[in-house]
């Protein structure tokens, strides 16, 4: 009897560290208040953008797909924001999640949008960033650190410049 509650215990902890998984040596999770984790993707003309290139500006990061519908009602929101934005130090990032440059590329196109998109064709850094749902949006300040997390489309140009109070100076 003492066998057989020693070997239960040891599949219980055994059960329990692969359920949990081991944190050693991977990275932070995208939390507010915390360092956005860094990442490098490639943008449509095919080079690599990280976000450590950005650092001393604010930064909009949103996670999307062309397939999903509160996505693509909230893009022109987002391009208005780039277009008034940018010059003032704003950088906007659109990573697209899972989908080909010739794709996106076409939707930008057929949608009147010129805001810069990267592609994360494998979700890495989606699930760095541990979107469960899109669109997401992140705010991060000049300083590298993540000030607001948006899960849902935003529905006016007025909600995201709202939040922008946030990051921008």
């Amino acid at each position: 009897m003492n066998k057989m509650l020693k070997a239960i215990l040891v599949m219980i902890l055994t059960s329990g560290l692969l359920i949990t998984g081991c944190a050693v040596g991977s990275e932070p999770a995208a939390t507010v208040g915390m360092a956005a984790p860094n990442f490098q993707l490639q943008n449509l003309d095919g080079q690599s953008v990280s976000l450590s290139d950005f650092r001393g500006k604010p930064v909009l990061i949103n996670f999307w797909a062309t397939w999903c519908p509160p996505c693509r009602s909230e893009m022109p929101y987002i391009q208005q924001v780039y277009d008034e934005m940018h010059e003032k130090g704003l950088v906007v990032l659109a990573i697209n999640i899972g989908e080909s440059s010739s794709k996106v590329k076409s939707f930008l196109q057929d949608n009147d949008l010129s805001l810069p998109v990267l592609l994360d064709t494998r979700g890495v850094v989606a699930q760095r960033y541990n979107i469960g749902s899109i669109p997401t949006t992140f705010f991060i300040d000049k300083d590298g650190i993540i000030r607001e997390k948006i899960i849902g489309a935003f529905t006016s140009k007025a909600q995201i410049e709202m939040r922008l109070s946030k990051i921008m100076p």
